[in-house]
Formats: C-alpha cells, structure tokens, sequence
C-alpha cells in the first residue's frame, strides 16, 4: 500500500457505524487514522483489522471536544502517511430524556461532542483542503435532525445543527473543488439500540417501511459512494438510510 491510495480521517471509529465505514474505505485502498477515547481494546483491534485488510492505520486516543488535540491529530497523520484526502465525522454522542428532565450536561455533552466535535475536525483539515483544492467531508448525522424525536431535543439540535454545517460550508469550499455532504441514518443495529427497551424497539420497527433496523454496512456503502468519483458532481446534500422510516 502507498500513500498515494489516499487517507481518511474518521472519528468515533471503533462504534458500530464508525468501525463499518472505516472497513469499507480500507476495503478502497485507503489508509485509516481514527480517533478513539476510552476503549484501548477497540482501537487495536480495529487497526490490526485494517492493516490485515492491506492498508497503513493508526489509531489517536483524542478527545473531539478539544480543538487544540483534534488539531495535532489531523496534523500527525498528515505528517504520518502524506496527506489527507477525506474527513468522516462520525463520533457521537446519545443522553435521551425529556427537556425537562434534562441537566445542563446532558445539553452540553452532546451538543458539544456531536455539532462542536464535526466543527473541530473538519476546520483543522479545511484550509490543507483549500490549498489543494482538493477534499471530502462526510458528516454523520441523523434523521433525528431532520424530523425530531421526543427525549431528544439535545441531540436532533445537534444533527439539524450538522445538516446546517453541511450545507453552509458546501457553498464556502466548492470553488475549490472540495465536496461536504452528509448522511442520516434512522434506526441502525448498534450499541446504541441496546438500550432501548424491547417494546419500545418493536413499536418503532412497525414505523418503519421496510421492518427491520438498518446495518452499519448499509451506511458505510453510502459514505464509501460519497467519497468516491462517482459522486464528484453531488455536494450539500444530505442521503438518508433509515429504511422509509421519515417519509411516514
């Protein structure tokens, strides 16, 4: 594998969605550098995973909520494997429960991890990006930001805030050939849905058209289509995987 295959960025890799796309860009010949914060297990055997797949990986115990650590991030793996040629913003963060109920950190976890967290790594690899004209972003969002979910006003203002992002730094960078879109899966089986009770799980899946949760794989197709060259004419846009679940 050289450098010349090109490397993402993707944050929040070792979670289910995450893990999916960093494995279907691996699987295109792209070197890998993610971002983890806890699990020390997870990073390593998700980079012995992309380096058995045939490409360089390296993971980066960094905090997203810190721009200064997401900042040296970017610049070491640029420094590492030569360049950066796309930025996944996956990391995220879910405290469900009524507005009411909600403490100040509920709020500011979540808005801080998942709208801020987007914010710092795609500004410390943006003006490497101008440079080059040259760059794609794929932001994570959510249908949750697109049509609300009661007990998540925390995180649905965080997604519409990534959808905004989307679009307004869309317009910014497009002169200079750099393409920002984002996707917003509904229901998909991850760590997340597990603590979801089951009841709850089988209402929503009567919601949904096609009566199943998604699979991260199914995601990680879309951002493998978006970062690829037959999506070169597609850019603020936001693709939603969540079964027909928003339509309804």
């Amino acid at each position: 594998m050289t450098q010349d295959a090109g490397t993402a960025i993707i944050s929040g890799a070792t979670g289910g969605i995450g893990r999916a796309i960093a494995l279907e860009l691996a699987a295109e010949g792209m070197n890998i550098s993610f971002n983890y914060v806890r699990n020390d297990k997870a990073a390593q055997d998700l980079e012995k995973e992309l380096i058995e797949a045939g490409v360089q990986a390296r993971p980066f115990k960094v905090d997203i909520r810190d721009y200064s650590a997401v900042k040296s991030w970017v610049d070491a793996t640029r420094e590492l494997f030569g360049r950066v040629d796309i930025i996944v913003n996956n990391a995220g963060v879910i405290k469900d429960k009524a507005l009411a109920l909600m403490q100040p950190d509920d709020w500011h976890d979540v808005i801080s991890t998942n709208l801020e967290g987007t914010i710092h790594l795609t500004r410390a690899a943006i003006v490497d990006f101008i440079k080059r004209k040259s760059g794609v972003v794929i932001n994570i969002t959510s249908v949750s930001g697109l049509t609300g979910i009661a007990r998540q006003t925390n995180y649905a203002a965080s997604k519409a805030g990534v959808i905004g992002f989307t679009k307004s730094l869309a317009k910014e960078v497009g002169a200079y050939n750099i393409r920002v879109n984002s996707v917003a899966p509904g229901f998909i089986d991850t760590e997340m849905l597990k603590d979801l009770n089951e009841e709850y799980m089988q209402e929503i899946k009567k919601q949904i058209p096609l009566s199943r949760f998604g699979r991260p794989e199914e995601v990680a197709k879309m951002v493998g289509f978006l970062v690829s060259e037959d999506s070169a004419y597609i850019t603020g846009q936001t693709f939603v995987i969540d079964g027909g679940l928003s339509m309804v």
